[in-house]
Order: C-alpha cells, then structure tokens, then sequence
C-alpha cells in the first residue's frame, strides 16, 4: 500500500512539517493515531473544515487512527489566530449543541467502528482542571518571550490581546499532551495557522514524559491569488444544507477561476491524480467540464447525490439553455405589491443586492437582467404583462439568476 504521506504531498495538502523524513517513515510502517481539533464556534463546520476532514480520511484510508477532536474547553476561550478582535464568547450550551452538529459530518466520513477512530472532547479534561496546579505542571514549561513571537499572537498585539486568550496556545498544547499520554497519539495534524500551537504541543510532550511527538500542516484553502476560499457574498461557505443550500454549494465550485481548477480537484475530491491532471490541462471553454465535475463531486460527498444531481441540472437549465427550474432560489411577491417596485426594490427584495448603492452600481454597469432582457433604467418596474406571467427571472452578472414568483 502507498504511503500517504506520499499521497498527500502529491496532492499539495502538506505546508509543514516538524520532522518530515520521520513523520513519514513512521506513516510507513505503523498504523498511527493522529488528531485535529476543530472548535464548535459556529452551529455548522465550513468548507476549511472540510479540508481537514479530507486528510483524515485519506489517513484512515491508509491504515492510521484519527481522533476527531471537539474543542468543546478550547471554544470556551477562543482561538486568537487569524483574528483581529476577541471572538464572541458562547455558553457551555451553545458549544455543546454546535458541537453535536459536528459529529453528525464526522460519522459520515469517518469510520468509528471498533475503534478505527475515535470522536472526544476537550472540555471532559479541560474544565475540570485545577488553576494553580496547571500552572505549577504546565505553564513552567512555556516561555512568555516564545510565545509573543508566534504568529498567531503577534497578528493582536497592537489591537489587544487578553489574558483569557494567551492562555489558548496553553490549553491546545495541553490537549496534544492528554492524547498522546492517554491515546498514544503521536501527530497532530491541523490547518497552516496552527503551526505555533502544534510547537508549543510537542515541546510540552518533550518535556513532560521525554516522549517524541510530531506536527504536520496543511496549506488553507486559498485561491491562485492568495486570498481565502469559501467566502460567499453571504458569509462563509458552510457544510449545513440551511446555511448554504446545495444549490449555491454548487456553483460556488462551478464558477471557480480556472487557475484554481487543479487545486481544488487535487483537495477537494478523490479523482485519481492523472485524472485531476486531465481535467486540469483542458483549456478554454472546456475547461468548464473540469469545473462541473468538481462541483458534482464536492457537493455529492457534502449533500448526497440526489442534491448534486439536482444541483447540476438546475445549474445546466440556467447556463445552457437559460430556462427555469424549481430548484432555483426563489423569492415569492404579491402582484400588486411587486408592481409598485422598482429594479432597485426588487433587487433589496431578494436579497441579490445588500443595499440601495449596490442596486444602482450594478444597474447602471448594465449587471441586471429581466427573461433574458437587460435592465437599462433604474426606474425600471416589471411590466403587466411579466406581473401576470405568475415568474420572472432575474439575472445578476454573468452567473447568478435568481427565481421570482407572482401570485
């Protein structure tokens, strides 16, 4: 069997590594316990999360145990990394129930039976620790002067860094240290931000049992211009159906720039990597197969094929033959109450623009169209005879269209 260590590396998940020869000797010839640690701060995992989950069952695939981590103590302070404010402080409540959401996508990639992975909490020793003698055990091993170096405290030191989050490197570090002692977990793995609180577990691990552990990260899923993948003019693109709907889950991937076809086939999906190299190469407009497959493929594994398939031939009617489809977002209006709206009212309506300033830019750049037809005023109203056709659809760009039903 490959080592996926290898497999990894061909695929462009791994950034860095703290020992990388031994890390993947060791992925070569024993079944080793990993973990990442994901904290419930949101009611629903994103497509970053997903990455994450990739690599632990492209491990488990190969043999290793993953340890799907709830940071259900960590989430209780909050991770500072890649923030420039406090995060919003949740209930012990909140964190539980987001936390339950989260298992319910790790049991759908991952296998828990007999053991092969385990799914824990951090909050089960995390909150139950005592204050002085953590300090006493643990905080004599971490140097104040070290921390402040590392990146994911350096980025808050001129907005402001409090007490409660300094302590989040502590409690991360400390987590590595419980798993390895109680689980024989020799490797955390986790996203390119976590690079200073993996260190910081290691050492502890060092220090406290003269044990060697390891730490592995991957890339974020960014585009081929730096900037973070998966933000949506809605926010963040999540993995809960009622947060983003499979639809727009979809033609998020199918509308991806063409430079960031490989990658995300490369992460994001199991194709064969000749496979992904084929699809990638295409050029022109063929290069939208490439995009459809991968679009599919995410969303099936995400929602389940049925979406998917409904995904596709939603998106198909709307860009091939610019036709109409129930699985279109919709947005329903009274006739008498639609007839008294301009274009810009309209817009606001359903939630295809977030403002009046937003309306008329893409008006006035020509961005808007109505069946087929461009919108050339901003006083435009729909005409009766739209009104009693009962649906109008409403294109914004190139790619978003938009359903609106008339009772």
């Amino acid at each position: 069997m490959s080592n996926v260590f290898d497999v990894l590396k061909e695929r462009g998940f791994i950034e860095q590594c703290t020992h990388e020869d031994e890390i993947r000797e060791m992925l070569g010839k024993e079944s080793t316990t990993f973990y990442i640690g994901f904290d419930p701060t949101a009611d629903s995992l994103h497509i970053g999360h997903f990455l994450q989950i990739m690599v632990m069952t492209h491990m488990q695939k190969h043999g290793h145990r993953p340890i799907a981590l709830i940071g259900g103590g960590t989430t209780m302070v909050g991770d500072p990394t890649d923030k420039t404010d406090m995060r919003k402080m949740l209930t012990r409540e909140q964190i539980k129930a987001n936390g339950e959401k989260f298992k319910l996508v790790f049991k759908k990639f991952l296998d828990f039976s007999d053991g092969k992975a385990l799914m824990l909490d951090n909050a089960d020793w995390l909150l139950e620790l005592n204050y002085v003698e953590l300090l006493r055990e643990i905080g004599v091993h971490f140097s104040v002067n070290r921390m402040l170096a590392a990146d994911c405290y350096k980025s808050r030191m001129e907005k402001g860094l409090t007490f409660l989050e300094f302590n989040y490197m502590i409690m991360q570090s400390y987590d590595f240290y419980v798993l390895y002692k109680d689980y024989n977990c020799k490797l955390q793995l986790g996203g390119n931000d976590q690079w200073s609180n993996i260190l910081g577990g290691t050492e502890l691990i060092r220090r406290k049992s003269g044990g060697q552990a390891y730490g592995m990260t991957f890339s974020l899923l960014t585009t081929s211009d730096g900037k973070k993948m998966g933000k949506t003019e809605k926010g963040a693109l999540w993995l809960d159906p009622e947060k983003t709907t499979p639809y727009d889950f979809y033609q998020y991937w199918r509308n991806i720039d063409d430079a960031d076809v490989r990658k995300c086939l490369s992460l994001l999906t199991f194709l064969p990597m000749d496979e992904v190299e084929r699809l990638s190469s295409l050029e022109g407009a063929e290069i939208n197969k490439a995009k459809e497959i991968l679009a599919y493929e995410v969303t099936k594994m995400i929602h389940g094929e049925e979406d998917a398939e409904k995904a596709q031939q939603t998106a198909r009617s709307l860009f091939v033959k610019q036709g109409d489809s129930d699985d279109m977002p919709t947005t329903e209006f009274k006739s008498a109450e639609i007839a008294q709206m301009d274009i810009i009212e309209i817009l606001i309506g359903t939630g295809l623009v977030p403002s009046k300033s937003e309306g008329r830019r893409l008006v006035t750049q020509g961005g808007v169209q109505v069946d087929g037809e461009k919108v050339e005023g901003l006083d435009y109203k729909l005409p009766p005879e739209k009104i009693s056709g009962g649906s109008v659809i409403i294109k914004k760009g190139k790619k978003t269209h938009h359903k609106i039903k008339i009772d």
